[in-house]
Order: structure tokens, then C-alpha cells, then sequence
């Protein structure tokens, strides 16, 4: 199913989502590329939430550029497959080698702003990456690995942890908060 269709057919659990949804399809209908980075102002992320089989613990890495511990995922960079972007985004950022995948639909939608910054030498500017979350498991006893040019640490956490680990307010506040909730409300 394209993007589109699959955002038409998301259904927000708050008002957060429901505003998202409504600029994400506008987004999509603007004819503008945003599934590379040539546009500066917004382009399209994946993401992946993962969880232990238990879903006690959540995977998370610690990202450089951030200072905090947080999901991974990444820039769609051309590519149309989102979930593909998501999974590929964990492995490379984790090192996990397998990766089961919960269901094919969206987990969640954001809007991210992402402040201006330096990435390998250049000035990147303020933007909002247009994100889509997919909810993945993995076996916590999976051998784990970081990606030295994004992150400092790879690790799982107890969900009640996630708190005082992660130093970023809207992030923990409005995107993990919401993520742990909706996997507890779904039985997932």
C-alpha cells in the first residue's frame, strides 16, 4: 500500500496525531520531494520502537547529536518503503540482527522539529522531519552493536526507565510516554 493510503487509514489516538495526520497528507499532496533531503524545510523519517517479547523493555540508543537516549530510525533518503527505512535503520544503528516486525501498519505519526546543527562538517539547518513509527521485537540476548558516527550506546530499558533516561522534555513526555501507553492499550 503507498504512503499515502497507508496515513489515510491511520487512526490518531490524540489530538498530537490527528493534527500530524492531517499535515502529513498535506505534505504528501504538495507535489514537493519529501523523501529526500533536498528539501530543507521537511522531509520524510522512518522510525522503529522496539520491545522485548515481554514488552517490559523498549531498545534504545544513545544519539550523539542529541545527547539522549532515544528510538532509532532515520531519513527515508529516496526510498518510498518507510517500514523498509525503519527496519533498516535499526539493524544499522543497533547491530540486531533479527528483527520481528508486529504488524506492517504505522504504529505512530510525528511531526519532529529537528534544531540546526553541524553533521559531518556542514551547517544543517532548522526543519521538521514528517515521521512514521513502526513497532518491532527483538530478543533482548541479541548481540548488540553502535554505529560510532550516530550513536555512543546501545542498550535496553525497563519501560518505567525511560523517564530519567532520556533528557529531551517533548520526547519523553509526548512521543515515548505515547508509544509505551499505545503497546500496553493494544496488548500488543
Amino acid at each position: 500500500m503507498e504512503l499515502f493510503a497507508q496515513i489515510a487509514a491511520y487512526t490518531p489516538v490524540n489530538e498530537q496525531e490527528a493534527q500530524d495526520k492531517r499535515l502529513l497528507l498535506s505534505w504528501l499532496e504538495s507535489g514537493l520531494d519529501i523523501y529526500t533531503r533536498e528539501n530543507g524545510t521537511a522531509h520524510l523519517t522512518a522510525s522503529g520502537w522496539v520491545v522485548s517479547p515481554d514488552r517490559r523493555q523498549v531498545l534504545m540508543v544513545y544519539h550523539n547529536l542529541y545527547g539522549s537516549w532515544s528510538w532509532m530510525g532515520g531519513h527515508a533518503d529516496g526510498d518510498r518503503d518507510l517500514l523498509h527505512v525503519a527496519r533498516k535503520e535499526i539493524q544499522e544503528e543497533s547491530g540486531l540482527k533479527s528483527l520481528k516486525l508486529l504488524s506492517p501498519d504505522i504504529f505512530s505519526l510525528e511531526i519532529l522539529t529537528v534544531d540546526g546543527h553541524i553533521k559531518h562538517g556542514k551547517y544543517v539547518s532548522s526543519h521538521l522531519h514528517l515521521n512514521v513509527t513502526y513497532l518491532f521485537e527483538a530478543d533482548p540476548c541479541q548481540a548488540l552493536a553502535i554505529k560510532p558516527d550516530e550513536n555512543s550506546g546501545v542498550a535496553w530499558f525497563p519501560v518505567s526507565d525511560i523517564p530519567e533516561r532520556v533528557s529531551e522534555p517533548w520526547f519523553r513526555d509526548r512521543v515515548y510516554a505515547k508509544l509505551c501507553e499505545k503497546v500496553v492499550r493494544l496488548g500488543i
